[in-house]
């Protein structure tokens, strides 16, 4: 057993590690949420500022715009034709028929360009902004929204990522505790959040871990060290909450379930409409399956159906319930892919152009910006790169994207590395 003569031994960035190894163990939990003091709120209305939510649809793998939202005919047209929308003047490739009953809340981006091309670092560029450094690790949108807005709720975190994988920049250089809560299954939600013992036992466990950190709290009176303390009060907050009904899709009516579909995406993005619907600022739901090197047609109609129901039921439920126009919905991926159809019968890896997709949150409906030449070969028109594409996300949610903030090796950073918000697609 350790005393507490070794724990005040210890440096803070030590004592960190080991309150993090021993949480589950003494608490039976392993959800932590982020502390509510660590920044000040900053003002907000230094960008759009309509966008009190974000829910940011990750297709993972590299969608292929010609298939999706970017849809030609001639040469480079797909296995599909495509489609009229509830748009005017605005088609869509022929298996997003869902969509295309939504296309009057869209935005398209046509004219995306990006310099990667390999999926890792496509990835981080598409969470970041910036190219992947071995000395640094750059924070994530969400992250950004808690430095400057601070904490939107008093129990649920204020960031979440679902069906991420651990190649996620969280965090990046801001202090641990601004990283995203991973939800792995939206089906499963939380896990560990209720205590192993019982109320009597876990009351007494709290108790003895209280006694055991005061003197270290007493001898480190640093911010961290107080926010570490906060760590755990708000993990106990979120234990004893109601608020953690809104990660249990038990709640939700079954026929609404499978209006959104019954796979990890549909559920995940169900799960993001009740997150933001509770209180959570940034929500990303990710999903893979687009690497379409092999047999487009068939990845298409399997993958590229999924993301078409789950995405228009997500924006139908927003908008019923009055949430859309303060909830940004995006939809992005690292890159596109080649408009030409190879040996395979698929697409491979293309960054030169390709599109993003806006809804809610003070963006026009039923609008595209920008444009790709006939085949889908090359920007031809108001070009959009990743750094503009994140700064249109902190503009929209009301954050100085202009504002330098220095990391802890005392270098500059801006939100999306000096982009320039696409101020065109708001209303």
């Amino acid at each position: 057993m350790m005393l507490k003569s070794d724990l005040n031994r210890f440096d803070e960035a030590t004592r960190r590690q080991f309150m993090l190894r021993t949480a589950k163990t003494a608490l039976g939990v392993s959800l932590l949420p982020v502390s509510s003091q660590l920044v000040k709120a900053a003002e907000k209305g230094a960008g759009g500022g309509k966008a009190k939510h974000v829910i940011y649809l990750y297709m993972q793998g590299g969608m292929s715009h010609i298939d999706t939202f970017d849809p030609k005919n001639g040469a480079t047209k797909g296995f599909k034709d495509p489609i009229k929308t509830k748009a005017d003047g605005m088609q869509l490739g022929g298996y997003m028929e869902k969509m295309a009953e939504q296309a009057d809340k869209i935005t398209l981006v046509r004219s995306m360009t990006s310099k990667t091309g390999v999926h890792e670092q496509g990835n981080y560029l598409m969470h970041t902004g910036y190219d992947p450094r071995g000395t640094i690790v750059h924070p994530s949108m969400g992250a950004w929204g808690t430095h400057f807005l601070g904490r939107m709720s008093k129990t649920l975190p204020d960031s979440v990522t679902i069906g991420g994988g651990s190649g996620h920049p969280a965090a990046g250089f801001f202090p641990p505790a601004y990283s995203p809560i991973p939800i792995s299954s939206a089906e499963s939600g939380l896990q560990n959040i209720r205590p192993t013992a019982s109320d009597n036992q876990f009351q007494k466990r709290v108790e003895m871990m209280n006694e055991f950190d005061a003197a270290f709290r007493n001898k480190f009176k640093s911010q961290e060290v107080k926010a570490y303390t906060e760590f755990y009060d708000e993990t106990l907050s979120l234990m004893k909450s109601e608020d953690l009904k809104a990660f249990d899709l038990k709640q939700e009516e079954q026929a609404t379930r499978a209006k959104y579909g019954m796979n990890g995406f549909g559920q995940g993005c169900l799960l993001a409409r009740r997150l933001v619907e509770n209180g959570v600022r940034f929500v990303e739901v990710q999903t893979g399956g687009w690497d379409m090197h092999n047999y487009v047609d068939d990845a298409m109609a399997r993958t590229g159906g999924g993301m078409d129901q789950a995405f228009a039921a997500l924006l139908e439920d927003l908008a019923s319930k009055g949430l859309l126009e303060s909830t940004l919905v995006v939809l992005g991926s690292e890159f596109g892919r080649t408009p030409d159809i190879n040996e395979n019968s698929g697409r491979d890896h293309y960054p030169k152009v390709f599109t993003t997709v806006f809804a809610g949150g003070g963006v026009k409906g039923g609008y595209v910006h920008g444009a790709s030449d006939p085949e889908g070969r090359e920007v031809a028109d108001k070009q959009v790169t990743v750094q503009d594409f994140l700064s249109t996300i902190g503009y929209a949610m009301g954050l100085p994207v202009d504002e330098v903030v220095m990391s802890p090796s005392n270098r500059p950073f801006t939100v999306g590395d000096k982009g320039k918000p696409v101020v065109d697609i708001f209303a």
